[in-house]
Parts: C-alpha cells; structure tokens; sequence
C-alpha cells in the first residue's frame, strides 16, 4: 500500500495514493512512538495515554482512507475528506480530538489543490481551526507546535520543501515547551501532544520526500523528539498535586451550530479541556468535568449524542477524592432525620397517569403525577425527593415544561446535601427509556451518563384532541381534530385517531427505530393499541413493539421510538 520512492525523487503533488500512503506511515509511527508519548504525558492529565489516544485516532484515519480505496478509486479530495472524518468518528482523549481537527483543516485546502502552496496553506489552516476548537489554547501544547508548523512553511515551495520546514517548525517548537508550559518543566518533559504531531509531520517528509526526517535534540532533562529514546519514565510523572475534574467525557453530537455555540458555553462551565470539533451537523465534544451526567445531559439538549465514553481518572478508590471514597463505600450510617440510613440512589419520575405511575413504582421509582393543567410545582418535586430518602437522585421531569421546574427543586436539594441529577426528559417514554437501562449498583455518574443516552435516542409523539379552531404548524385545526405531534411540534392534523396515529408513526419510523413504545390512556379505544402493533409488525419487519397502560388522566396516546 505504501508508495516507495527511488533515492533523490520527490512528489510533486500530494495524490490519493500519497494520502493513503501518509495514514499508513502516520499510524505506523505513532504505533512505534505510543509508549514513549504515554510516559511523557503530564499535561492536562497524567493519565498516561496521549500516545495511546493519538494511535487510535490515526487508526480510524487510517481505517476510513482503505475503505474509500477498497469501494472506489478515489481522488485527492475524497481521500483526505475520508482521513478528516475517520479521525473524527475514533479521536480518543483531547489530543486525539486536536489531532482530528488538524486533519479536518487541512482536508478543506488539500481538497482544492495538491501542490506544495496548498499544503502550506493547509497548514495554516490546520492551525486555525484547532486552536478556534479548543476553548481555552494554553501555549507550550499542541497548538503551538502546530502553529510552528504552519509558520515554517509560510511561502511555500514544493511538496518536500513545505513538509520539511513545517517538521523542523514543529520540531524546535516542540522542544521548546517546557519552557513555556510549568508542568512541563518541572516534569522535564516535552508535550506529548505536540510530539505526536511531529512524528504525524515526520511520516508526511517521508512520504513525500522518501526519506526519514533527522533525529532532533532532545528537550531539558528527557526525551529525544524522534529516533532513540533517553530516560524515558515507567510512569506518568506527577504533577505536584495538581488536581483536576475526575472525568473525561467524550460523545459524538449530531447538532446545529446554534446549538454547539450554546453546547460550549454550559461545558466550559462545568469543566476545563474542553475541546468541541467538527462541523456539517456532526461533532466530536471532549471535556474534562467533575459532573459526567451534566455533560452528557448538555449534549442531550444540543442534539443527539452517541457513542459516549466516560474515563474516571481515578485508577481505584484508593487514588479518588473522599467523596468518590465515600460514593464507593456505599449507605454509611444513620441520616439524622430519624428515617434510618439513606438509600444510596433513588429515581423521582413526574408521570401523567396512574397506570405509568404504577409501572414506575414496580420498577423503583418514586412518582409524581402531573395532571391535566396541574403541573406540579417545584415544592412538589423537592418533596418526592426527600421523599425518596436517598443520597443520590435521578430526577425525571418527562415534560419540556417542567424543566425550569425540576432545575429548581434540583437546586434547592442539593442544598440539603442530596446529589441530584437532572436528566432532560421531554416525554414519558423517554422516560420510560431511561428508566429501563437504570442500575442503582453503578456508579452514579455512569448510571445517569447510560439514562441520558438511553432518553436522548428515544424520539417521542403524542395525540391529542384540539379543543378549540387554531392555527398550527402542520396548518388549521378545528375542535375536535386529531392532532399528531412529533417531538412537541404538531405535524398531522386527521379526523380519525387510528389514522393519524397510523401516520404519526410512519412518519417516525422513516428515519429509522428498532423498539416502538404505545402508552395509552383508559379512554383510549382499546383497539387501538392492537391494530398499531399490526401496522408496525406488517410494514416494519426488524421493529418491535411494546405496550403500557398510562391509566386515567394520561393523553390518548404517547409514542417512543428507539
């Protein structure tokens, strides 16, 4: 797969072939250099993986350029877009998500020219784009080895030219940072991130020029650049006592723009790290943050999250802060309320309908009801928390309006000690969704981490009877229609509940769905929940159906498609 080039030969334009060939070397050299990257890795975290991370990304790169090839005989443009976006769906850790952008800012320039002036302008770009994603640059990283690439090759020359000056940018800059970075001269050590980008810099001189780039120097105290290693730690050295959020999340986010510039802010409150990169409706978010389940719940209210991942910096509980020991130990002692020992978690869920109020209850849940215009208050739900009698809570609001509600009854229970956790449910189902994957023997974060995501992929409808002539945004109802709405907006207007039920449906499980859920009322029509299981199990073979009883005071009929 790897293109050879003949002693003194040099590329003159960047093909696909030289792509594929790049990813190839970048991913073997990063294979090479991994454990050595991991021992040096002090900054943000010394976790010891930056290596790792920046392998796997390479990996996915390098893993979507072979399928383009084995499918087609792509061009420039194709290939380096299949680079860019294999590194975005597999970047690992904050190194691997700067790592995924650099490709993606040099893909948009790559995929308009192949010469040695495109690819010193990619470089720049490259630079740009990374630093824009990272909400707080810190200089002696990454980003500025990255930026020392770009500015070594301003002007820019022939293919090999422009790659070897950007290396030897790269290079001096990197051996450089700890002078610029504290930790890193108290380690005596260089960036890892940054020499990770060094070695990627030194596979594109050897692809383009054939020849490996000359070993550097080494920086104070550590660690050649490229070629033998010296003094290398067995272990992530400390960085005195600095501490630090005790988790990394990491999610890919389908979402609008609008919503990822909101998405940034409520993170970079939470945590630090925060790196969001990406585009055209997909993202890949990476923070570092105390609370996972407010981080993952951000990215609910953004969009659809998936493939989350969540990494406790903590090896074990002898490493954890006293109160993660304390999480871990499990109920500790009376409560002082004359109730006994707390439970350690608890689920309050607000349910319309004593049928969901029961199925809630059997699964371990403490209920609310919300009835026809009588929301509940936040009193109410402060109530069923302490009601709940546990140390920790999952609060389930299951209505868009209820948010602010349950935000402020959240709030006022933390206050009281309790550790509360808001998951954004707009609709019963979705909360019934969540309900379902709960493990009260998990740890609290991964727990409310699984119940987002499993809340965040249910779509939900509902059907309701208009009282009143309106104006809608499927168009005029009068009383008495049927109206079908999908995820809170009215989208069918019928006569007949069976039908617009029919349709609701179709229209939802068009964008795909494996589990249907029907909740339905005690004065729904009782066929109805039977003749819609039938419409699904003829026109949608691979989809099952599930069927609860919401009781009285519930709406005709709630939907949920997973």
């Amino acid at each position: 797969m790897s293109r050879a080039l003949q002693p003194d030969e040099e590329l003159v334009e960047l093909d696909a072939e030289a792509v594929r060939t790049w990813c190839a070397r970048a991913f073997d050299a990063l294979g090479r250099e991994r454990e050595e990257i991991d021992a040096i890795n002090v900054y943000p975290v010394a976790d010891g993986d930056t290596g790792t991370n920046l392998y796997l990304t390479a990996e996915a790169a390098r893993e979507a350029v072979e399928a383009v090839f084995a499918a087609s005989e792509p061009d420039t443009a194709e290939t380096v877009r299949a680079m860019a976006h294999g590194a975005l769906l597999g970047a690992r850790g904050n190194s691997g998500t700067i790592l995924a952008q650099l490709l993606r800012g040099m893909a948009a320039v790559l995929a308009e020219g192949r010469d040695g002036d495109h690819l010193a302008r990619a470089l720049a770009e490259a630079s740009a784009a990374a630093r824009q994603a990272v909400a707080h640059p810190v200089e002696g990283t990454v980003l500025t080895v990255a930026a020392a690439a770009a500015a070594g090759c301003a002007g820019g020359g022939t293919l090999l030219e422009v790659a070897a000056r950007a290396h030897d940018g790269a290079r001096a800059a990197l051996e450089a940072t700890p002078g610029q970075l504290a930790v890193l001269g108290r380690a005596g050590v260089v960036d890892a991130g940054g020499r990770g980008l060094v070695a990627v810099l030194g596979a594109l001189v050897e692809t383009v020029g054939g020849r490996t780039p000359d070993p550097a120097g080494t920086a104070p105290g550590a660690v050649r650049v490229l070629g033998d290693v010296r003094a290398v730690p067995a272990a992530p050295p400390a960085c005195d006592g600095e501490a630090g959020p005790a988790y990394e999340v990491i999610y890919l986010l389908e979402a609008e723009d609008a919503a990822v510039d909101l998405l940034r802010g409520r993170l970079d409150a939470l945590g630090d790290s925060l790196v969001v990169v990406g585009g055209d409706g997909l993202w890949n978010v990476h923070v570092h943050v105390d609370d996972a389940g407010a981080a993952v719940e951000a990215g609910v209210q953004a969009g659809r999250p998936h493939r989350i991942r969540i990494t406790h910096f903590a090896a074990d509980a002898a490493t954890a802060k006293p109160s993660e020991r304390a999480e871990q130990a499990g109920p500790s002692g009376p409560s002082g309320d004359g109730r006994g020992e707390r439970a350690r978690r608890a689920v309050v869920a607000v349910v319309p309908g004593e049928g969901l109020a029961g199925l809630c209850a059997e699964a371990g849940a403490t209920t609310v009801r919300s009835r026809p215009g009588e929301p509940p208050a936040d009193d109410d739900l402060l109530e069923a928390i302490r009601r709940a009698h546990a140390r920790e809570v999952v609060l389930l609001p299951n209505d868009t309006e209820l948010r602010r509600t349950a935000a402020a009854a959240a709030e006022r229970a933390r206050a009281e000690g309790i550790r509360v956790a808001l998951i954004p449910t707009r609709a019963a189902v979705q909360g019934i969704a969540a309900l379902a994957v709960h493990e009260p023997d998990r740890r609290f974060d991964e727990d409310v981490v699984a119940m987002t995501a499993a809340a965040g992929a249910t779509r939900y409808a509902e059907l309701a009877v208009a009282e009143r002539r309106s104006f809608t945004s499927a168009g005029v109802c009068q009383a008495g229609d049927v109206l079908g709405l999908i995820e809170g907006d009215v989208a069918v207007i019928g006569k007949d509940l069976t039908e617009t039920a029919r349709t609701v449906l179709d229209r939802m499980l068009s964008a795909g769905g494996e589990l249907v859920t029907l909740v339905v009322a005690d004065d729904t029509p009782p066929g109805l929940a039977p003749d819609l299981e039938g419409h699904v199990r003829r026109g949608y073979l691979a989809v099952d159906t599930t069927t609860y009883h919401a009781g009285a005071g519930a709406p005709p009929l709630l939907i949920g498609v997973e």
